[in-house]
């Protein structure tokens, strides 16, 4: 697994977790390093990089997504299913250094292997449109 998938992966976990007030976050952090594969220093920076993002801006990021789901509301949504969402969000309009195809495939594998099996279709809808609004990076 490389070190982004793994640190989108731990993200996820870190924010899931924060949703329910499940520990602190770095004893979780260091769970799940601790189960991960050995070398992960990169995974674990850009994961530090996703929560901190997502933490700044969630306000910015939910109403982007609250913009492009149909007849989801924030709160109906499951939470992995949102926070993968929100992960994915925050690399589409905060990391130009990232594509936007790339975000959305990682978000959709992660989708596959955290989510429901509706999950991959419906944060593939949701990323597709919030991508297709935003200028082209580059």
């Amino acid at each position: 697994m490389g070190a982004r998938r793994l640190g989108r992966e731990i993200a996820l976990q870190l924010l899931y977790s924060r949703d329910y007030a499940i520990g602190e976050a770095s004893s979780i952090m260091e769970m799940v390093f601790d189960e991960a594969e050995p070398g992960t220093a990169a995974g674990r920076a850009f994961s530090d990089e996703l929560v901190r993002g997502v933490l700044e801006h969630r306000e910015a990021i939910d109403s982007k997504i609250s913009e492009k789901s149909k007849n989801w509301t924030i709160s109906r949504m499951a939470k992995v299913d949102l926070n993968i969402l929100r992960l994915a969000v925050f690399e589409l309009l905060y990391r130009d250094d990232i594509p936007k195809n790339v975000t959305i495939n990682e978000a959709i594998e992660v989708a596959k292997k955290f989510g429901t099996e509706e999950s991959p279709a419906f944060i593939n809808g949701i990323l597709d449109e919030v991508a297709s609004a935003l200028p082209d990076k580059g």
